[in-house]
């Protein structure tokens, strides 16, 4: 019966995420309720002592994340240096290649340091009018879009400053660099079987002479793209490579000067006690946080008469973005909190427990409950917070770094994520004009080719030792 209470409670949160409801006011809903059904008494008690205490602690670590990403992409946005990557992009590999340009400029944006969100809404206008061009269909452009913005460079390339590949660093004491060889290699098997995938549905299309409408009516098309006036393209990409190295440098340089801990004591009436902070549980996120600082700076320098005249209105949008990416993930990890509390979960973690592997048991605990979420950071954090410690264990007990780890567990949240009701797939789907029906089949294709390279990732490791 509680395993029940603990299903039910997760196929109501993805039933309202399906529906559209905010997961915002549904999170807690659903975890009260199942905690309303197991002991009534603890209703209370859970919800200040466990669920709010872990939705602000996650808010403490990673809100200032998602601020700083959302700033600096929609600053790229309103300088026009996204469309610029665009156009410079198109033109470098052919207008006849769209389907690999929209790919490489999503991956280039993401890896760069640009909101998932904030890549769909910059990138459509300009997948519409290359698929228009060349005559593929429409409904093809959400799958591409994920391909290259919802995969590889989301938790598998090394150094991505994207949420999926920070978590993991805190719990793991690693960098956003861990297991590089790793991360690369299963980068380029989804790439790879992804534009596979991709080209071969373009080639069914063409075949049956399908066109860019095919026979549903379009939707939410957008204005025709002019190259007009715009940046030039290496000034464009000077704010992502200056993420991307002050990232690295940052990385590298934090614990040297702050050692294992920092601590102060604070300027107070009496004598407080000092504050203590470990320098590897945050130092990668200090080292992202540094770098998206550094990158916005170079965006203010570079483009400051341009960004100045829509400052105020694109920070607002900016933080408003935030705040609700940053909530919906919150309260997704409060939600996990209070259902690893309850009896019921019990039988789902001696049930993976029973996985042999240290890394398929972690891949497949991660990947399952991100899909239950239907958000990767959200699974991630719950996963972590759930069972780390049991991974940790594991792991040390087999002689596998936790660097394999955090490319594993960061990789696997990037997995099953992309189910219906994932709240950027549902985005997408809406930004494109496009249906469930008519577009969903490639995204869970392309969900299915991440998943499987997790597992690939996991048996390279076991063949070579490679990390």
């Amino acid at each position: 019966m509680s395993f029940l209470i603990v299903l039910a409670a997760l196929c109501f949160l993805m039933f309202v995420a399906y529906r559209g409801y905010s997961v915002i006011l549904f999170a807690p809903v659903a975890a009260l309720g199942a905690v309303l059904l197991t002991d009534p008494a603890l209703v209370a008690p859970m919800f200040t002592g466990l669920f709010m205490d872990k939705m602000v602690g996650f808010l403490k670590l990673y809100f200032p994340v998602f601020l700083l990403g959302a700033v600096f992409g929609k600053l790229i946005e309103i300088s026009g240096f996204s469309k610029a990557i665009v156009a410079a992009t198109i033109r470098l590999v052919g207008p006849q290649r769209a389907i690999l340009s929209i790919v490489l400029v999503c991956a280039l944006l993401t890896y760069g340091g640009v909101s998932l969100f904030v890549v769909v809404f910059a990138v459509y206008p300009f997948a519409a009018e290359l698929f228009r061009q060349n005559a593929i269909p429409k409904r093809l452009i959400p799958g591409t879009i994920a391909l290259g913005a919802f995969t590889f460079t989301m938790d598998a390339l090394p150094g991505t400053p994207q949420i999926q590949n920070i978590i993991p660093t805190s719990f793991f004491g690693t960098t956003a660099w861990a297991a590089p060889v790793l991360g690369t290699l299963g980068s380029v098997l989804i790439l790879g079987l992804g534009m596979a995938y991709l080209e071969w549905r373009r080639r069914v299309a063409l075949r049956a002479n399908e066109g860019y409408a095919g026979d549903a009516e379009l939707r939410n098309e957008p204005a025709r793209f002019e190259d007009g006036r715009l940046p030039h393209p290496m000034l464009a990409i000077a704010p992502l490579l200056v993420v991307g190295v002050v990232n690295f440098a940052l990385t590298r340089w934090i614990p040297g000067w702050y050692g294992e801990s920092a601590s102060f004591a604070p300027s107070a009436i009496g004598t407080p006690a000092p504050v203590v902070q470990e320098v590897a549980k945050v130092a990668a996120i200090w080292a992202v946080l540094g770098a998206l600082l550094a990158g916005i700076a170079c965006v203010l320098a570079c483009a400051w008469r341009v960004v100045f005249a829509r400052f105020a209105e694109g920070s607002r949008q900016a933080v408003g973005g935030a705040l609700l990416a940053a909530m919906n993930t919150a309260s997704e990890y409060g939600f996990g909190a209070v259902v690893a509390a309850l009896p019921g979960f019990l039988v789902v973690a001696r049930a993976l427990e029973r996985i042999p592997d240290p890394l398929v048991n972690q891949a497949v605990s991660v990947t399952a409950l991100a899909g239950i979420t239907g958000s990767a950071s959200g699974g991630l954090g719950i996963a972590l917070a759930a069972m780390g410690q049991s991974f940790i264990a594991n792991a040390q007990a087999a002689g596998i770094p936790m660097e394999v780890l955090h490319r594993v567990a960061s990789m696997a949240s990037g997995g099953m994520d992309t189910l219906p009701h994932n709240g950027a797939v549902i985005t997408l789907l809406a930004v494109t004009g496009l249906s469930h029906r008519q577009s969903y089949r490639d995204i869970f294709a392309i969900t299915l080719i991440k998943t499987l390279a997790v597992f690939a990732v996991i048996g390279i490791y076991g063949v070579t030792g490679w990390v």
